[in-house]
Parts: C-alpha cells; sequence; structure tokens
C-alpha cells in the first residue's frame, strides 16, 4: 500500500506543479545570490521578485492538466482561468499593494524624523511586473513540456 505522500507525488500535474515553483524560487534565489553577493533566508518565503513562482505554479498546472485530461477538457478550462486570475492578481492589485506600502513608508519617516510615532516599516515588495509573470510562466511551460517529452 502506498502512502499518502507517495501518492501525491504520483500525479503528475501535482508534482510539475511543485517542481515549476521550486525551479523559479531557485532562480529567485540564484539571481538574488548573484546580485547581493550573499545569501538571505527571507528570499525562501518572500513575494515578489523576478520569476513569479506564483505564475510557474498555475501555468504548469494548467499546462499539465491539460495534457492528462485534453487541452478542450473542463477541467484545462478551469485550470487555465485559475492561472490567468492568478497572474493578473500578481501584477495588478498587489503590486498597488506595494506601491502603497511605499508611500507609507514614507510618511512614518516623515513622522518618525520628527519623533512623533515609532512604526514597523511595511514590507513594498508583494506583486510582480508584467515580465516578472511572463518568465515565471515561462517556467510553468517549459518544466512539463521537458517531463512529456
Amino acid at each position: 500500500m502506498s502512502s499518502p505522500f507517495e501518492i501525491i507525488f504520483k500525479n503528475t500535474s501535482f508534482f510539475l506543479t511543485i517542481l515549476s515553483w521550486l525551479v523559479a524560487q531557485g532562480v529567485k534565489i540564484t539571481l538574488g545570490l548573484l546580485r547581493e553577493k550573499r545569501f538571505n533566508f527571507f528570499w525562501l518565503l518572500r513575494t515578489g521578485g523576478m520569476p513569479s513562482a506564483h505564475s510557474a505554479a498555475v501555468v504548469a498546472l494548467a499546462f499539465s492538466v491539460g495534457k492528462e485530461t485534453g487541452f478542450c477538457s473542463p477541467l484545462f478550462a478551469l485550470a487555465s482561468i485559475f492561472a490567468l486570475i492568478t497572474m493578473f492578481d500578481a501584477q495588478t492589485w498587489r503590486r498597488s499593494i506595494g506601491a502603497q506600502a511605499r508611500i507609507l513608508n514614507c510618511i512614518m519617516e516623515d513622522i518618525h524624523q520628527k519623533k512623533r510615532i515609532k512604526e514597523e516599516q511595511l514590507r513594498e515588495l508583494v506583486g510582480h511586473t508584467p515580465i516578472e509573470v511572463f518568465v515565471g510562466a515561462l517556467i510553468g511551460v517549459v518544466i512539463p513540456l521537458i517531463f512529456y517529452k
């Protein structure tokens, strides 16, 4: 009898989704190491940055569901709509939240310099640029293509 862990990873769509997410996160960490010449544990957990791991995961899910069930199936349509909504969300409202955080941080810095308030700054990088989403989506197509050859 297979363990639940083995059963989950026998699910090709699930496995490729996780693998694509891990590859995108690995690229993000590698780029951070090259840019800053040091490792930052926060890179494992943060959102935003190049490439979008969210986009890689949802596109890999949609692509592998299409390969498994057919690109005309309702499941592929569902996975594709989910991917489009996730990628749109990553580059629109989450990015807007980052812009608002930058503005609020400037206001808080101004207030802090005048010794009126002490607050922690908000995280500013929460969304993705369109190119970050595109590169993440590209990873999400390439990983399943390699697997399904």
